[in-house]
């Protein structure tokens, strides 16, 4: 039996992610898309993952499909301020790991606000092994 986890995560990061952010990074508008730059809390130098775009006025919502086990979580408790390039600009924030939050509820307000959103949450659901949710505070 295949390990859903490792088989979506090994998708994710050699096939999937390359392109989707080699896109988002030359300015090419992929709607339901962003980039979200954490600091990698071994390295300590910048890194860069697609993830649904989840704007929400000053907020930005992730709904994150493997939980602790990405690595950008893992950054993000390490390190909370990020960037996220939502819609062609880059914005800073604070980010929040929310374990009391329900994701499948945060997907569908989130998917209230854009078509985008249903086609991503539909996504995460799928492919997804430890829903959990991050908020981020954009600064102003």
């Amino acid at each position: 039996m295949v390990d859903k986890y490792r088989l979506v995560t090994f998708v994710q990061r050699r096939i999937a992610n390359p392109i989707v952010r080699t896109a988002l990074q030359r300015g090419v508008p992929l709607p339901g898309y962003a980039l979200l730059e954490t600091t990698g809390h071994k390295s300590g130098l910048p890194r860069r993952t697609p993830v649904g775009d989840g704007l929400d006025g000053d907020v930005f919502w992730i709904v994150v499909e493997h939980g602790r086990r990405s690595a950008y979580v893992r950054n993000i408790e390490a390190n909370s301020r990020v960037r996220v390039r939502v819609r062609g600009r880059w914005r800073s924030g604070t980010a929040h790991v929310l374990t009391d939050d329900d994701p499948r509820e945060r997907q569908r307000m989130l998917a209230r606000l854009r078509l985008s959103a249903r086609l991503n949450a539909a996504a995460v659901r799928s492919l997804g092994t430890d829903l959990l949710t991050v908020r981020i505070d954009l600064d102003h």
